[in-house]
């Protein structure tokens, strides 16, 4: 950053030099000299003071125009130069057309290129997704495509769900993907290694059963999931994926998202009191004589007085429903038979 500090401080310069020519003009040579040069050097110094913080102002404008520039869409790039190109022709024909209007000058011609230059750019923006086929370089579309997140692919259950039939459309595994499951696979660490190489194993399952396509697109982006959304709205696939993150930004984003998470758990069978289960109870609860059993989904079920009936499968009667933010829970009462048969 030294060649920043010196531009500042050159800068700072320069305008002590331009306040001092200007009382110059009004003060005898050797004073207007002598007050010059101290202008010089007071504005040198005022630079030298203020350059740190200049400086990271700098950064900061600097770093969120980076930021901004690996996020622009090539669709959004081609729009505003097709809108800008359109609002400079029809400027220029509005100025052939009033030229001889008396009060129309190149003031009002400047007023009206950019009113016009404001409104197409923006049009132009706003229908980014027409101008596809300006865009450089393209990214194959097709309707109905899925990308395929690596927690999805390493997560297995879709498999089972693209032999039920319940995925269509075209799979597209982008190639960044694909790298971070060689990667993994690859990894020093054991728990990483065998995701790694159960994702590859999925991938290989997904290819026996229908034609994968891997694309070979990337950028700049600093993350997987940035780019996962990028190639989503350069291509107009949907995501599969379990990871909530990616899911609520890339919906910020327009993107659609297919969790098979979100489907697994709407899927879950519908608990009403007064249903009848029959569940093992494996351990004690936080109350005393509670029995704590699960369902086949995982989803806990807290039994009054089951304590008894530890390691034995029993029937219960749901007395409440209730979803937390770790997941559903069951409270249950012993079934009246169960209860009798205990007590005689």
């Amino acid at each position: 950053m030294l060649a920043l500090r010196l531009l500042i401080m050159l800068l700072g310069l320069l305008l002590g030099l331009a306040a001092g020519r200007g009382l110059a003009a009004v003060q005898p040579d050797d004073l207007g000299i002598v007050n010059t040069l101290s202008l010089m050097l007071a504005g040198m110094l005022t630079a030298l003071l203020l350059a740190p913080r200049i400086e990271q102002l700098v950064v900061q404008a600097s770093a969120r125009f980076t930021r901004w520039y690996v996020r622009l869409s090539p669709r959004a790039v081609a729009a505003a130069t097709f809108g800008l190109i359109v609002a400079l022709l029809v400027s220029v024909l509005l100025s052939s057309l009033f030229r001889t209007v008396p009060f129309y000058t190149w003031v009002w011609n400047l007023i009206v290129t950019v009113t016009l230059g404001v409104f197409f750019v923006s049009f132009a923006l706003r229908n980014a997704e027409s101008f596809g086929l300006l865009a450089f370089p393209q990214v194959r579309r097709k309707p109905g495509s899925k990308l395929l997140d690596s927690n999805v692919i390493i997560d297995g259950r879709i498999v089972e769900l693209l032999r039920a039939g319940f995925l269509d459309g075209e799979l597209v595994v982008p190639a960044f993907i694909l790298r971070e499951l060689q990667t993994l696979s690859d990894h020093h660490d054991a728990q990483k290694r065998t995701r790694g190489k159960r994702g590859l194993a999925v991938l290989e399952d997904l290819r026996a059963l229908r034609p994968l396509r891997i694309e070979d697109w990337d950028t700049d982006l600093p993350t997987t999931d940035d780019k996962l959304i990028r190639l989503a709205r350069e291509s107009g696939a949907r995501i599969v994926t379990n990871d909530s993150n990616l899911g609520k930004i890339a919906r910020l984003h327009g993107v659609e998202i297919l969790s098979i998470h979100e489907a697994a758990v709407a899927l879950k069978p519908q608990v009403q009191a007064g249903d009848q289960l029959t569940v093992t109870i494996s351990k004690g609860g936080q109350q005393k004589n509670q029995g704590v059993g699960y369902l086949e989904d995982g989803t806990m079920v807290v039994v009054e007085d089951a304590i008894k009936f530890r390691g034995k499968p029993t029937r219960v009667v749901v007395v409440n429903n209730v979803q937390t933010n770790v997941g559903r829970m069951i409270f249950a009462k012993l079934d009246g038979e169960e209860g009798a048969a205990e007590t005689g």
